[in-house]
């Protein structure tokens, strides 16, 4: 019979990826790839070090998969595994620990699937994670992420990402094109474009540091692929958000309008202390430029609350900077020391409580903005893409400029776009709307 392997992600985009990639590799195997939730001969986590409650997560995840199956081999692969193998490797029941490299190799590091009486590491040094290896998700029939670059050469000064992906490098331009061409192949409708840094595009794609490429080209080529119907940009660093790249998905019948941008801080002290690679006053003409070109386009926004130093004051001023700004939702990270990071040492450590009662007044701001876009965009006609899941009764999809809409549950309405007129916020907070041209491009 042949093997089943069973696979659970953890942290962004790119490590669902990455994850999708993997699990393809055992397919060519020989695996029968299954839900987490049900009996494997072995599981796969894909791990995530950015936040603290990531972390804490795997060894909860590891006890589920030992509560479905006590024999099964459990693997841990992703970014905790490259800063911390030793420590995963120590977790009861992890028989298999890889790194940054080793991970897309992983069927060579399996043999017979026998238990371990202790965790087996293979992890290289971040610094031979020079290499690149292309990645695609495919989740549930309506829309892909497509992985462009990873790694990093930002220092900023809370972020492991840099040790547990290594340096910044690029997919090939052809490579890129191909990848989105089999998704199109698939009938899939969207494909997200994701990375650690995917505005730093075209560096290292052959191998050497100097840019073959640039972001604005790599859109430009995409945008050209056939039968992908809507391309959205993932988080860009808004320093490498060019005006020529914001001009041209203003233009395009492909990229929608939809960015999201990291601000971290709205305090310029903050932000330097972050060692971020641009001021408040960047980020403000990035906003601007984009309501400019689009009205209706959908801006979120990352920030980070509590990090060392953060006065009242500053945390004030983020407040109200994020408030007078023309965004449509924010996600607020709470601040967790992450160990070999500067910040970690730093002076000035805001209470855990402190930090908590700041995170809870920017979650209630995004909750404010993301309603005032939503009702901004009421009497408005937007184009709708169907997602494939029954909640409750009800389907969900997005406009292209990222507003969430329901309707009751119809099967023939997955992953079929249609025009609709958006009429009314409900109760949950949805919006709801009118037919006006049904089943474009089905």
């Amino acid at each position: 019979m042949k093997k089943k392997v069973a696979f659970y992600t953890l942290g962004c985009k790119l490590n669902f990826s990455e994850t999708s990639t993997i699990a393809r590799g055992f397919t060519e195997e020989g695996f029968d790839r299954v839900d987490f939730s049900e009996k494997a001969d072995m599981y796969v986590i894909n791990t995530c070090s950015v936040t603290e409650n990531a972390d804490k997560r795997f060894k909860t995840i590891v006890k589920q998969a030992q509560k479905v199956n006590p024999e099964a081999f459990v693997a841990a692969i992703g970014c905790y595994a490259q800063l911390k193998p030793e420590e995963l490797a120590a977790v009861d029941g992890v028989d298999l620990v890889l790194g940054a490299t080793e991970k897309f190799k992983i069927t060579d590091y399996i043999n017979d699937l026998s238990k371990n009486d202790f965790g087996e590491v293979h992890s290289c040094e971040i610094e031979d994670a020079d290499f690149y290896v292309g990645s695609y998700a495919i989740g549930d029939r309506t829309r892909a992420f497509l992985k462009v670059q990873d790694g990093c050469d930002y220092k900023c000064t809370y972020c492991t990402i840099p040790l547990a992906r290594g340096i910044s490098r690029s997919d090939t331009l052809s490579n890129v094109l191909k990848n989105a061409s089999e998704i199109s192949e698939k009938g899939i409708k969207e494909i997200v474009l994701t990375g650690v840094n995917i505005g730093d595009y075209g560096k290292g794609e052959f191998g050497n540091k100097k840019h073959e490429h640039t972001f604005l080209e790599l859109v430009q080529a995409l945008d050209q692929v056939e039968g992908i119907h809507r391309l959205r940009i993932s988080s860009i660093e808004p320093n490498l958000l060019k005006n020529e790249t914001i001009d041209f998905v203003s233009n395009s019948d492909s990229f929608v309008p939809h960015f999201h941008i990291p601000l971290q801080s709205g305090s310029d002290d903050i932000l330097k202390k972050m060692r971020r690679r641009y001021l408040s006053g960047l980020y403000v003409d990035r906003v601007e430029r984009i309501k400019e070109t689009m009205p209706h386009a959908c801006i979120g926004v990352d920030v980070i609350v509590g990090f060392p130093g953060e006065t009242e004051e500053d945390f004030l001023e983020t407040y109200h900077f994020l408030n007078d700004l023309d965004i449509s939702y924010l996600h607020v990270f709470t601040y967790s020391e992450r160990e070999n990071t500067p910040a970690a040492i730093m002076e000035g450590a805001v209470p855990k409580k402190v930090r908590q009662k700041r995170s809870k007044m920017l979650r209630g701001l995004s909750a404010k903005k993301r309603r005032a876009f939503y009702e901004s965009q009421i009497g408005t006609k937007r184009t709708v893409l169907f997602e494939g899941e029954n909640k409750e009764g009800y389907i969900h999809g997005f406009t292209e400029n990222y507003v969430k809409v329901m309707a009751p549950w119809n099967p023939e309405l997955v992953n079929t776009l249609h025009e609709v007129e958006l009429t009314e916020i409900d109760e949950s907070g949805l919006v709801r709307f009118n037919f006006i041209r049904e089943a474009l491009f089905a």
